[in-house]
């Protein structure tokens, strides 16, 4: 039987492979695959890898021969399910992994923002802390993140781990209820959460319904003072109104580690370089710890493929 990984270096070059590579005869490893070329990838593969190429009806159905799908993260957008189903194709994923790596992540985007702290490293590099006449610089606004509200929208495995370690910081957590849905005992409305929020989170999934959630619209009902933190995914910001925001006050900053198309491309709003605006490249979940974890769930879901009974099955 023969597996393919489509697109290995998305798991960095540091991990161990092994214990996915060593449960099948036959291994094919790219460590990235041009779309044009998954088709002729998959074409003999029982086994398929992958984390963010496309399996859709333009490859998936010129082959017959897969029989598993193995997403190497959470989110299963990058699959056509629909057609995986049509085809008898099971299609499993991967679960809370990396969720102290996002956790950590969020935390310490809220807690840069909060400080300023890539403005104040610059001038230290740029020798101005040798330049004042005094001890200290207070050049860019800081403030305690205690006491402040923060608002979670998507209340799932990584928006509920990130309220609990936040309110170990001193924030008082508000949970968004769904937009356009009323609110349920322990949750405030959409529109409430992002009146009331200092920072808001984004740890939701990416739907047809909620693409753009965060928009002119929804920008200019938060606090002008107030910070947006997104890392779930791109879609869910219109980057047009998220950059004009910040330059015009609407809000306070914004920490964001996903962009609508990734690797960034030239052009892009999101790559305008702001004061305001922290861009992390799609690492929130990047620790070793978590990756490894990976690989080991993908091991899990081959294994239980092989024994006729796939874990974390999602179609």
């Amino acid at each position: 039987m023969k597996g393919v990984i489509l697109d290995a270096d998305s798991l960095g070059q540091d991990i161990d492979l092994s214990p996915i590579t060593d449960l099948l005869d036959d291994w094919q490893v790219f460590p990235a695959i041009a779309p044009a070329d998954v088709s002729g990838a998959i074409s003999d593969a029982s086994v398929i890898l992958s984390n963010k190429i496309r399996l859709d009806e333009s490859n998936l159905g010129e082959s017959a021969s897969p029989r598993f799908i193995s997403v190497m993260a959470t989110g299963t957008n990058n699959v056509d399910l629909a057609c995986a189903r049509r085809r008898g194709i099971d299609v499993s994923n991967a679960v809370a992994y990396a969720t102290p790596s996002v956790v950590q992540h969020t935390l310490s985007l809220i807690l840069a923002l909060s400080n300023n702290l890539p403005a104040y490293l610059a001038d230290v590099r740029a020798g101005r802390w040798q330049d004042s006449n005094v001890f200290c610089r207070l050049d860019y606004p800081i403030q305690e993140a205690a006491g402040k509200t923060l608002a979670i929208i998507g209340y799932g495995e990584l928006g509920s781990s990130v309220a609990k370690a936040a309110e170990a910081l001193g924030l008082m957590v508000i949970i968004s209820e769904r937009p356009g849905a009323r609110a349920r005992a322990g949750r405030v409305s959409f529109e409430a959460a992002l009146a009331q929020a200092d920072y808001v989170s984004l740890h939701c999934p990416l739907t047809e319904e909620n693409r753009h959630l965060i928009n002119a619209a929804t920008l200019r009902q938060m606090k002008p003072g107030a910070f947006l933190i997104n890392t779930a995914r791109g879609g869910l910001i219109n980057s047009v109104d998220l950059v004009k925001a910040l330059k015009t006050g609407g809000i306070a900053g914004a920490a964001i580690d996903v962009l609508d198309r990734e690797p960034a491309e030239a052009g892009d709003p999101l790559l305008t370089p702001l004061p305001n605006l922290l861009l992390t490249p799609h690492n929130a979940w990047g620790a070793i710890e978590s990756r490894r974890r990976l690989v080991i769930q993908m091991k899990e879901n081959i294994l239980g493929f092989l024994a006729g009974n796939p874990p974390r099955l999602v179609n």
